[in-house]
């Protein structure tokens, strides 16, 4: 049902082989943040009330504050602000 329900969408599931519970870790992280910070943070009774909420937090807060260990204790936006300057130059 849910591989046939990815099809018809155009959607492909992961490609990860079984058992490699490590690829699904930044997934996790991303969501348990989303819930820790705005889903459990206020009740909304529509969709169209959560969307800008939650996109409002992925800009505002996940893009540009949290700093990432991977990217060098940097933001993804300054991350990618400094890669855009090295491409360029």
């Amino acid at each position: 049902m849910f591989v046939h329900t990815l099809k018809s969408s155009g959607l492909t599931g992961s490609m990860g082989r079984t058992g490699a519970c490590g690829d699904n870790a930044p997934v996790e992280s991303f969501f348990a943040l989303l819930q820790k910070n705005v889903l459990s943070r206020r009740r909304r009774s529509t969709r169209q009330e959560l969307r800008p909420a939650i996109v409002t937090w992925i800009q505002r807060t996940y893009y540009r504050r949290r700093r990432q260990h991977a990217l060098g204790r940097l933001t993804p936006i300054e991350f990618e602000t400094i890669q855009t300057g090295l491409q360029a130059a």
